[in-house]
């Protein structure tokens, strides 16, 4: 039975409205074995397979070179190659057979190896030959991302005449109620949005006959505590269809995902643990809590001189974020913010500024760690540490991508050295000192000081006194300055009631205490 399943041919329908251009059948390649194969007692029908090539996990295997190897549709195989994507990476070359011989597939791998395409491919080889809609349903944690996976989707199937629909928050419901009932033939959705719109809306039978399930991001939808919103999903969906988890960090919460799986699950893990991509220097800077703000404006101010083209700065909170945007703006900086307390429309014109090029600096918390692809982004810096090394891998993953060079550094006050030593037993790696001389942050910027709106002083730069002077001064105004404005704004009462909205939630998820303990042993 099983021979005869890998000699079935693909056959496209050219007559679906879906195919625009003739494809050759194509024979299904015979599934490699694991070489590696590991039984995990706590998950039943477990195949596990790791990288053939540690040193270089992105790398196409030599077993499969090209996307032609790989069971692909001829059309597929075009649309790669007018892309620029050359030859497959690891994850795609070892997920894509297993996930057109129909398995349930749990593919772990660095940021930027190609995740997305790993599935996409597959899903719309199969669309292509069987087509309906709801075909796909993918699920991802957060808008910017669920915009961006339309964007590859789109672009993958560009010669297909692809119906591909985002739902998430911040959009009209009955909108997108009415575009769900149109049955596009790929759903990429927020998951706290389409559980709103399963229980509010009868549009469950939208997904009857849904294919495939993708959690993008997987390990990301229990930590945060989206089980709830799963289940609702799980419950409109067929137990025939295929579930997909991808992940570039895996937790030990992550495996029991695989239970959910309808058929035996295939596992592919190009390494173990937490890891950055070799292709990325990762540095620091030490330094006293009360002048981070001078440290990242220097380091902002040499982006020309070190060949930087876009830089994402990382901060832990909204307001943190807020500040520091009207911060740089009054320092005659024009960077774009992301956070979640922005409206959904600002939020993509952000984002579409950025990715344009008409921002070079993006201030965002971690709403912009996970899977935000901009191959412009070439310094990241965590103005704020994360308090989970896996925040920190998604977050300098979002330079050095795709084989690209990159630059991470990291602000560490006081309070942080435990921390970084943290991080760095976890991926592996110590992080170099930033070559940054104090009279340079000092001096570099302006000569000039003030103090209040009456006086204003010409300081020669002899002194590194008068030079400390002269940036802390001119700094801690535009701070100021950004304070006053974030309060004439009302965002401390925003952040507040989202703060009370949030912690109703919880409890009523009766999430509130974990989250507590959890944070406690953080400390701790």
């Amino acid at each position: 039975m099983e021979e005869q399943q890998q000699e079935k041919t693909h056959v496209v329908d050219k007559s679906f409205p879906l195919f625009s251009k003739p494809s050759n059948t194509l024979k299904r390649p015979k599934l490699q074995k694991a070489r590696n194969p590991k039984e995990n007692p706590g998950i039943p029908k477990l195949e596990k397979e790791t990288c053939s090539n540690p040193n270089n996990p992105d790398s196409a295997t030599t077993e499969t070179a090209s996307f032609s190897d790989l069971g692909l549709a001829e059309w597929a195989i075009q649309t790669c190659k007018e892309l620029g994507m050359a030859n497959p990476t690891a994850v795609q070359s070892h997920c894509i057979p297993k996930i057109l011989s129909g398995r349930d597939v749990l593919g772990l791998a660095q940021t930027g190896s190609g995740k997305t395409a790993a599935f996409a491919l597959p899903i719309l080889h199969r669309l292509a030959e069987d087509p309906y809609g709801v075909f796909s349903l993918v699920i991802t944690p957060t808008r910017e991302l669920a915009y961006q996976l339309a964007e590859q989707f789109r672009a993958l199937g560009s010669c297909l005449h692809l119906r591909c629909a985002v739902v998430v928050g911040g959009m009209d419901l009955l909108s997108q109620a009415k575009t769900l009932m149109g049955r596009p033939h790929v759903v990429i959705a927020t998951p706290g949005r389409i559980k709103v719109l399963l229980e509010n809306i009868d549009i469950s039978h939208v997904f009857s006959k849904t294919k495939f399930l993708v959690l993008d991001e997987a390990d990301r939808m229990l930590d945060v505590g989206f089980q709830e919103e799963l289940r609702v999903v799980f419950k409109c969906l067929p137990k025939t269809r295929q579930t997909l988890l991808f992940s570039a960090t895996m937790t030990s919460e992550l495996q029991t995902l695989l239970e959910l799986s309808a058929n035996k699950a295939y596992f592919y893990e190009a390494y173990e643990g937490f890891k950055t991509v070799d292709t990325l220097k990762q540095q620091y800077v030490q330094m006293p809590e009360n002048v981070k703000e001078i440290y990242l404006v220097y380091i902002l101010s040499k982006m020309e001189e070190m060949g930087i083209r876009s830089a994402m700065i990382f901060a832990s909170t909204c307001s943190t974020c807020h500040l520091l945007s009207s911060l740089l703006k009054e320092l005659d900086m024009e960077p774009a913010k992301l956070h979640s307390l922005e409206s959904q429309s600002s939020r993509l014109a952000s984002l579409h500024q950025f990715k344009s090029g008409r921002a070079s600096i993006l201030i965002a918390t971690d709403l912009a760690s996970r899977g935000l692809d901009i191959p412009t982004v070439d310094l990241v810096i965590n103005y704020d540490l994360p308090r989970d090394p896996r925040d920190y891998v998604h977050r300098v993953g979002r330079t050095a991508r795709a084989g690209r060079e990159g630059l991470a550094v990291s602000l560490v006050t006081q309070h942080d050295k435990e921390l970084v030593k943290a991080i760095e037993a976890e991926v592996g790696k110590q992080f170099e000192e930033f070559d940054c001389k104090e009279n340079e942050i000092l001096s570099d910027i302006t000569k000039r000081a003030y103090y209040g709106d009456a006086l204003q002083l010409d300081f020669t730069i002899k002194l590194p006194l008068l030079q400390y002077i002269n940036m802390l001064m001119l700094v801690y105004k535009a701070r100021r300055v950004a304070k006053m404005k974030m309060m004439d704004d009302g965002f401390d009462e925003l952040v507040n009631e989202r703060k009370k909205q949030k912690q109703k939630s919880l409890a009523e998820k009766g999430l509130l205490k974990n989250k507590k303990r959890k944070r406690k042993s953080l400390n701790r």
